[in-house]
């Protein structure tokens, strides 16, 4: 089903990383009259995420906004790290991988526009989602055949699951 390249990179995953808007949700952003911020999150791609974390496998969420709903969301997924506020996507990227002692081969990042590109170009997996931009689908390893939150992320940790015959 899968390519003996794409194979050999997700045997190797330890850690997969997300971007938040347009990978884990749509990319909509819903403020109500007071200015709180609103984001809907696919319960499936939720799943997806809590069953590698139970099997040992290394979440995170890098994103360049601040968000209370984000914050929630991770806390609610069990997720294992969460840096908001990265303008430099690329920076705390390596403070991952320094504090679990991991190299760039043993990570998947799904992202979506050109902020996480500088993570793309590194990473042992570069996924995205089907609606992201060119600039991106051009370097990405996996194109999900979901767009950003309506399955995608289910689609990448589900290939990591599968390939690497995981179990909680």
């Amino acid at each position: 089903m899968f390519n003996i390249e794409i194979r050999n990179k997700v045997s190797k995953i330890k850690m997969v990383v997300f971007d938040v808007d347009g990978v884990m949700t749509d990319g909509g952003i819903i403020y109500d009259g007071n200015g709180m911020e609103y984001k809907i999150f696919n319960a499936k791609d939720g799943q997806g995420i809590v069953m590698l974390t139970k099997a040992g496998i290394i979440t995170a969420i890098i994103t360049a906004r601040e968000s209370g709903a984000v914050k929630h969301r991770f806390e609610n997924l069990g997720m294992t790290k969460l840096y908001m506020n990265q303008k430099n996507k690329i920076i705390a990227m390596k403070e991952l991988l320094n504090e679990y002692n991991l190299d760039f081969s043993q990570v998947a990042y799904m992202g979506d526009d050109l902020p996480d590109i500088c993570v793309l170009k590194e990473v042992g997996l570069a996924c995205c989602p089907n609606d992201a931009i060119s600039e991106v689908k051009n370097i990405c390893d996996f194109i999900s055949s979901k767009r950003g939150g309506r399955g995608a992320v289910r689609e990448l940790t589900d290939l990591i699951y599968k390939i690497q015959r995981l179990s909680v």
